[in-house]
């Protein structure tokens, strides 16, 4: 805990003069979605309050923002923690996923569309599994997701789906083996990638059907592994 803590006062240079409840909150995602916070670890008021330089009441205020966003969890006499998902959570944010990343290629105008940021997110990922940074492959398979939805040019879906994928890395957090969980769709990426520049959403669609079911069937498989052996272990 002492290494997250002394992270987090490194940030607290990003509140400046108008520290507010919301941006304590962007700055615990963004920890929680690195990973400084495993899921089910427990948020000390003070400890962060004071790492933070921020009052009590915001920092219950950034907790009850992030709860509801389903990344924490207050628990009755216990405190907060960070959420650990069940395996049906896993499921529905892939139905959600589904539902949201085929209906934004499906929908999507003649091209040529705005692809730099997506052959951006490919590049991330090739620089990460070329520095055997499967973490951050995951980090950029996540981001080559994220802007697979701002083509849609909505900032409703945006947030929406902000809040999924950061979910999402909750239970990246909890795998073991990210080098088998995220590089084989590496290849995929650029595949979805290659058929949104030749114009053909349809075969895009299909690419990214394929690759979110095999992608859920995947880490299910090792989510449900893993949390059984957690839970036993915790028993």
């Amino acid at each position: 805990m002492a290494e997250q803590l002394a992270g987090l006062a490194d940030d607290r240079a990003l509140l400046g003069r108008t520290s507010t409840a919301e941006r304590v909150a962007d700055i615990l995602r963004s920890r929680i979605a690195e990973g400084y916070f495993p899921p089910g670890t427990r948020l000390s008021e003070d400890s962060i309050g004071g790492a933070l330089g921020v009052s009590r009441n915001t920092l219950r205020e950034a907790f009850r923002l992030l709860t509801h966003e389903r990344l924490l969890v207050h628990e009755l006499n216990r405190g907060v923690f960070v959420r650990v998902l069940t395996v049906e959570d896993v499921e529905d944010i892939y139905r959600t996923r589904a539902l949201v990343e085929c209906a934004v290629v499906r929908g999507l105008g003649e091209p040529p569309h705005r692809l730099d940021r997506l052959r951006a997110a490919v590049s991330e990922g090739d620089v990460a599994a070329a520095g055997n940074d499967w973490k951050g492959l995951g980090t950029a398979n996540i981001h080559f997701h994220q802007e697979l939805v701002a083509l849609a040019g909505s900032a409703r879906t945006d947030e929406l789906m902000r809040g999924v994928f950061a979910e999402l890395r909750l239970a990246f957090h909890v795998v073991d083996d990210p080098h088998r969980l995220h590089e084989p769709y590496l290849a995929r990426n650029r595949q979805i990638l290659r058929a949104l520049e030749s114009g053909d959403r349809g075969a895009a669609e299909e690419l990214l059907v394929v690759y979110l079911h095999d992608s859920l069937r995947r880490i299910v498989e090792v989510y449900r592994r893993r949390v059984g052996v957690e839970g036993r272990a915790a028993g």
